[in-house]
């Protein structure tokens, strides 16, 4: 008599339902707070909106594929860190930022650099994810996957950027340049362009390092 087959999800390769990821359940929570918490009497309240379009957007679009691609726990978790960190600069304002206040403070700098931590951030973060997403769902391997990667680090950094530039030419020029949080430099788009781009070099290292590790060990 054959038995029903029983296999749990992660024996047949499939993952696991939201309801029953108690460790995903735990990030969406804990994130959730966090964006509740910036959501109450931000800074500006118009900037910190458009500073959340593109986050409606991305946690929507993730919710809606879960079923079609759903990312491991480990990538669920870095984006979330990423995202709690943007809520916050959202909050305050990025230019305004307490934690870069302390940077510029602490390391004698000329202006608040937590939006330029943030890129970096963006680039470090979505590197694993984005690089989980080309092997898994575009089945590219070897070293086309980290170059894929990193090419959609920067497409993602650079499309920003234009975000950015459409959303205060669009909108509202002046009440718009708090979003863009410039500073005065006229090279603040490269700059940060750069940075993600060494975050995301960082990144796929360590998931290199870490992948031929497991190698080795097997």
């Amino acid at each position: 008599m054959n038995r029903p087959n029983r296999a749990s999800p992660a024996a047949t390769g499939q993952p696991k339902s939201f309801k029953n990821n108690r460790v995903l359940q735990a990030i969406a929570v804990i994130y959730a707070t966090v964006w509740l918490i910036a959501a109450i009497s931000p800074t500006d309240r118009f900037d910190w909106l458009l500073e959340n379009l593109l986050v409606f957007v991305f946690v929507g679009l993730l919710a809606a594929t879960y079923r079609a691609f759903t990312f491991s726990n480990l990538s669920y978790g870095l984006m979330a860190v990423f995202l709690c960190l943007h809520a916050v600069g959202a909050h305050y304002n990025y230019s305004h930022s307490p934690i870069g206040f302390w940077l510029q403070s602490a390391l004698d700098m000329e202006r608040n650099h937590y939006d330029r931590v943030i890129h970096f951030l963006f680039g470090l973060l979505f590197s694993y994810p984005l690089h989980e997403l080309a092997r898994r769902a575009a089945r590219i391997s070897g070293g086309w996957c980290y170059l894929v990667s990193l090419a959609l680090i920067l497409a993602c950094s650079n499309f920003y950027e234009i975000v950015e530039w459409a959303t205060a030419e669009i909108i509202d020029p002046e009440a718009a340049f708090a979003f863009l949080g410039t500073q005065g430099d006229v090279f603040d788009a490269q700059k940060d362009t750069v940075l993600a781009l060494a975050g995301a070099i960082l990144g796929l290292s360590l998931t290199a390092l870490s992948s031929n590790a497991r190698v080795r060990t097997h």
